[in-house]
């Protein structure tokens, strides 16, 4: 019988899983049974939600469900592995962002619940017009737009934003520890890019407070001639270097450092935020600001 075999054959089982990948996918473990099948010697009536149940009873097979809007996900762990590592494999390159690359570069005090992963549009021919400053009254005048492909998982909050396509500029694979101690290896944005990103979604990022604290903590890690020269690359349709100016300078940053981002043309009348409601204006930087900032 079908038990029987599976049950003579749980040994050979459990030691190939042991060597197996940690994190699969449901067509992994198909081609599994499908593969070792014969070696295993096991009846044709064996299917593959057999064969995970046998796994989830003898073995030590998780099953893990994350139902974005977008596109559900399952994943099924091999032991106890961290949260981070098994979100990463939920795309191809994917990547961590915001306020979650910022907890990992140590730029926030605070510990999010919320996790943010980043998997860039396909690459397609972008036509827009010549900026008009109306046309930036008009957009920062609404609320900011928030990915709805999101879920709540055990006790955190799950991004899966769709990014605009970048090439992965700026990311990078880095070992770090998040909120434990034990050092995982993660694809993420780097402190220039990291920087870049949450002045352009500080809603992503904790608010327009913890930006300002993420370019104080980065003093020491940060290229400016390097985010300046990612921000010209990434090529933004609104001028954001108006913003990283003022970040930069609130954030007392040294004036030879803040020319780097001046030489930019400074055009328009632009916004830290969206819908803001008492405003301050920074001559400087042609730049509306939360008052009290």
């Amino acid at each position: 019988m079908a038990t029987s075999r599976i049950q003579i054959a749980k040994a050979d089982i459990l030691d190939y899983l042991e060597k197996a990948s940690p994190i699969l996918k449901l067509s992994d473990l198909k081609a599994i049974l499908s593969n070792q099948r014969g070696f295993w010697r096991l009846a044709q009536s064996t299917n593959t939600q057999d064969f995970i149940e046998f796994l989830k009873q003898h073995g030590k097979l998780k099953e893990l469900n994350f139902p974005f809007p977008h596109r559900k996900e399952t994943r099924y762990v091999w032991g106890n592995l961290p949260l981070l590592e098994i979100l990463q494999t939920l795309r191809p390159n994917c990547y961590f962002s915001h306020y979650t690359a910022m907890r990992m570069h140590g730029l926030t005090e605070q510990i999010p619940k919320t996790i943010y992963i980043n998997h860039e549009q396909h690459l397609k021919s972008q036509v827009s017009g010549a900026l008009e400053q109306k046309n930036i009254d008009t957009a920062f005048s609404r609320q900011p737009r928030v990915s709805n492909n999101v879920i709540e998982f055990e006790d955190k909050r799950i991004y899966l934003l769709n990014g605009k396509n970048t090439g992965q500029l700026g990311v990078i694979t880095d070992s770090v520890t998040y909120d434990n101690n034990q050092q995982i290896s993660v694809r993420l944005t780097n402190v220039e890019r990291t920087l870049i990103d949450i002045t352009v979604r500080p809603t992503y990022s904790g608010g327009v407070f913890e930006v300002l604290k993420a370019f104080t903590l980065a003093k020491e890690q940060v290229s400016v001639n390097a985010l300046v020269s990612m921000l010209l690359k990434i090529n933004h349709t609104y001028p954001y270097h108006q913003a990283i100016g003022f970040y930069l300078e609130h954030a007392g940053y040294k004036q030879s450092l803040l020319d780097l981002v001046r030489r930019l043309p400074i055009e328009y009348d632009f916004y830290l935020v969206n819908k803001m409601q008492d405003t301050e204006y920074i001559k400087e930087w042609k730049l509306f600001i939360p008052k009290g900032l």
